[in-house]
């Protein structure tokens, strides 16, 4: 599939994929004979997961680091799981920090809650 046919599927504007393969993203998106890339359902797949990690708040230049990883091969897996382990205890803090600040967001929408049923006996 082409840029345009790729962003459409993967939910990304053409010119985000092409920033994405120019500074390496991608590792090497085959091109036709005119210059135009053409995408796979790897890359896919591999966009799918550099979107989850992005979501889930992974800076771009560490996503860089392990795509670098994964074009280096089947060598580089201990040092892809550990940079995703360190992610994830990131990640995990971060929804914990997450789930307090709702915790006191709901007691005081409970709070407030009250306080008109109670004007409203009144």
């Amino acid at each position: 599939m082409n840029v345009k046919q790729f962003a459409e599927r993967v939910g990304l504007s053409a010119h985000t994929i092409r920033y994405y393969d120019k500074i390496g993203l991608f590792g090497g998106v085959a091109r036709l004979d005119n210059g135009h890339r053409i995408f796979t359902e790897q890359e896919v797949g591999w966009i799918a997961f550099v979107q989850r990690l992005k979501e889930t708040g992974m800076p771009l230049n560490q996503i860089l680091v392990y795509a670098a990883l994964r074009a280096t091969g089947d060598g580089t897996m201990r040092e892809r799981q550990k940079l995703l382990e360190k992610h994830a205890a990131v990640l995990k803090s971060t929804i914990e920090q997450q789930q307090q600040h709702l915790e006191k967001l709901n007691e005081k929408i409970a709070f407030y809650a009250n306080a008109k049923t109670r004007q409203n006996m009144a």
